[in-house]
Parts: structure tokens; sequence; C-alpha cells
């Protein structure tokens, strides 16, 4: 059986350089003759994700119980994607993912296993690269509080649950949902942060005969609520 391609999610927090390293991420695939595709969440173009991004403009203004089901239901959108561009051979990179939605709804307060029940058996990444930079680094950086969440506190939060996130990730007992979980200093120069992410990916691209895992399936944590 042909090896399927490798799901990566790149995670981090607001103005890390994210979305510039998934770009360079993609660019270098494609110039290495690797087929790739590059998913961002939320995706805005949707019916859901139009609604998603008025939110994050605060253009409307939504319950965080149902904001939160809504950036769930966008993802499900993409999940039979996701597996079927794997199969194909077309290493997928995406721009958050679950691990972004219970990051930021647990910051306001939600429990942390409700954040995360809606996306228990989302396919699962093989590899989540988390940029990691400073609420203050990232304040310095251009076009910081454009949207909602952009708030040093929120970020602080975020970043907390994040570390919480990673070492669930590489944890024992995940069965299907583990993952590798790298965390890169994203105050690094670009080109620095391109390099150690791709001494990550590089390896991964010659594909896996691994079944596509499922996130959290069978593995709720007993700790309920944070």
């Amino acid at each position: 059986m042909s090896p399927r391609a490798p799901f990566i999610v790149i995670e981090g927090l607001d103005r890390s350089g994210k979305s510039t390293q998934c770009t360079t991420l993609i660019n270098r695939l494609e110039a290495a003759g690797i087929p790739a595709k590059l998913l961002k969440f939320p995706d805005r173009t949707t019916t859901i994700g139009q609604m998603i991004d008025a939110y994050l403009k605060s253009q409307s203004e939504l319950d965080d119980h149902l904001i939160h089901l809504l950036f769930s239901a966008n993802r499900w959108e993409l999940a039979s994607t996701i597996e079927r561009l794997l199969r194909e051979g077309t290493v997928v990179v995406c721009d958050r993912y679950a691990f972004s939605g219970i990051a930021f709804s647990a910051s306001k307060g939600l429990p942390f296993e409700w954040c995360r029940a809606p996306d228990v058996s989302l396919p699962a990444p093989d590899l989540t690269l988390f940029l990691d930079i400073s609420p203050e680094a990232a304040m310095a950086r251009g076009g910081y509080g454009e949207e909602r969440y952009e708030k040093r506190e929120m970020q602080e939060s975020v970043r907390r649950i994040f570390v919480r996130l990673a070492e669930e990730m590489n944890g024992e007992g995940m069965g299907d949902s583990r993952s590798a979980w790298i965390t890169v200093d994203a105050s690094q120069t670009m080109d620095d942060v391109s390099e150690a992410m791709w001494a990550h990916v590089q390896p991964m691209i010659g594909g896996t005969h691994r079944p596509i895992g499922r996130l959290w399936a069978g593995s709720f944590s007993s700790d309920a609520t944070e």
C-alpha cells in the first residue's frame, strides 16, 4: 500500500509569524516537488466562516459557547477534504486547528473538556509546530490589536493553555490522538524559524503508512474543568 502524506498543523499566538511561515513551508514543499495544500482556520469563505469573520472583527456579538461551536463546525466542514488529500499524497499544512479553538475558548473561562468535546475524532495531525512568542514581543509587531483576541492578558492565558495541550499531546496513553508537538522559538529571525520548522518537516515528506489518527478518541482526561 502506498504511503499517505503527512498532516502538519502550525499553531501559535497572534502575530507569531504563523501565517507567513505556513506560506513559506508550502512554497518549500512545492519547490521540492512535494504536492502540498495550505488550509487556514477559520476558513472565512464558507457561510459559517463569514459569521466567524464578522465576530473576530467585532462587527457582531455572539455567545462564547456559540462561537466556539461555530469554530469547530468550520473545521468539520473540511475534515473529509483533509483525509482525501492525505490519501492522495498531498501534504496538508493547517494554519491553526482544534488546539487554537480550545486555547482561546478555555481562556475565556469555558471548561477545558467542554471546549475539546466538539473536536473529538477530527483527523489528528502527525506533527504540530507551535510558534511560541511572548505577548510582549508580539505586541511590538505590526498590526497587533486589530482583532478581538489580540489583548495581552488574553494572549498570556492562551499561551498557558497551549502549554497544557503540548504536554497532553506528547504524553502517554494518547493512542490515535498522539502526535509530535514541537515548540519553536518564534522570536528568532524569520529565516531561523523557517529552518527550525523544516528540520522537523523534512523527515516526514516521504509519507507514512500509519492510519490517519483521530483527535482524543477514547482519551478524555478525568480533570473536567479549567
